[in-house]
C-alpha cells in the first residue's frame, strides 16, 4: 500500500540553484535565523544572563510582529519562488536586522566593560599578573560593523534567492530597526527604573540564577581573573610544597 504523500519542514528547506556558487552560500545563509536561535538558548541557559534573555525576549516580539505584518498586508512572494506564504515584510531581514541593531546598541551604548573591578586578581603575587584586555571601543565598533554586514548579506540573499522582492526586505530591514530601537529604548527604561533589579530578586529569577554581569564585565576577560586566581593558588601550593619536601 502506498503511504501518504510527503511534505517538506519548511523551517529549513531553501530553494537554490545547485550550478551557481553564489547561490549556494545564500542557501546557507537563509539558516541564519536557525542558527541564532540556537545560540540564543545555548547562551541563555550557560551563562543565566538577564541582557541575553531581554535580546531573545524582543527577537520574539519582533517575530510576532512580522508574523502580524504579514497576514495584515497580505503581499505575494516573487513569482518565480516556489515557497508558501506571504512575502511583505521578509521575515528573515527582519530577524537578522533586529539581531545586529540590539549588538550594536548593546556594544556601543549599554556594555561599560571594567576589567579593574575584580579584586581577586590581586589576590596572589604568584606568576605573571593577568593582562588588561578589555574590549576597546573600536574593538566593540568593528564587531558592531561584522554585525551588521553579516545581516545585510542574508536579507541580499533573500531577494538573490528569490524568495522576497527588494521592496519586501527593505521593509523588513525597516521593520528590524524599528523594533530594535523601540525595545532598545524599553528595556533601558526598564534599567533605568529598577525593575530588572526587582526582577532578579524574584524567587524564580534566583531558582534559575539569573544574574546581570554581562553589562559591566568584559566580553574577552569574562571568567578570566578568576581562573588566573585559581591558576595562581594551585602554583603557590605546589610551589609551598616542592619547598617543604626539599
Amino acid at each position: 500500500m502506498e503511504g501518504p504523500p510527503l511534505a517538506s519542514l519548511s523551517l529549513t528547506h531553501v530553494h537554490y540553484n545547485p550550478d551557481d556558487p553564489i547561490s549556494y552560500i545564500c542557501a546557507w545563509l537563509a539558516l541564519v535565523p536557525q542558527g541564532l536561535c540556537v545560540a540564543y538558548a545555548t547562551l541563555i541557559w550557560s551563562t543565566r544572563e538577564v541582557e541575553i534573555l531581554l535580546m531573545f525576549a524582543g527577537q520574539l516580539a519582533c517575530e510576532a510582529l512580522n508574523w502580524g505584518l504579514k497576514r495584515y498586508i497580505k503581499e505575494e512572494r516573487p513569482s518565480q519562488m516556489n515557497g508558501k506564504g506571504y512575502g511583505m515584510p521578509s521575515s528573515h531581514a527582519q530577524f537578522v536586522t533586529f539581531f545586529s541593531m540590539s549588538l550594536t546598541f548593546f556594544l556601543l551604548f549599554r556594555h561599560v566593560p571594567n576589567p579593574g573591578s575584580s579584586s581577586s586578581s590581586s589576590s596572589f603575587s604568584h606568576g605573571p599578573a593577568s593582562p588588561s584586555s578589555a574590549s576597546s571601543f573600536a574593538e566593540r565598533a568593528l564587531l558592531s560593523l561584522l554585525a551588521l554586514v553579516s545581516a545585510a548579506a542574508v536579507a541580499a540573499s533573500r531577494i538573490y534567492l528569490n524568495y522576497h522582492t527588494p521592496k519586501q526586505v527593505i521593509v523588513g530591514c525597516l521593520a528590524g530597526v524599528f523594533c530594535a530601537i523601540f525595545w532598545f529604548l524599553f528595556t533601558s527604561y526598564l534599567r533605568q527604573a529598577g525593575w530588572i533589579d526587582w526582577a532578579l530578586d524574584l524567587q524564580w529569577a534566583k531558582m534559575a540564577r539569573m544574574r546581570d554581569l554581562i553589562v559591566n564585565e568584559d566580553l574577552v576577560d569574562a571568567g578570566w581573573d578568576k581562573w588566573q586566581t585559581k591558576r595562581r593558588r594551585k602554583l603557590k601550593l605546589r610551589d609551598d610544597w616542592t619547598g617543604k619536601s626539599l
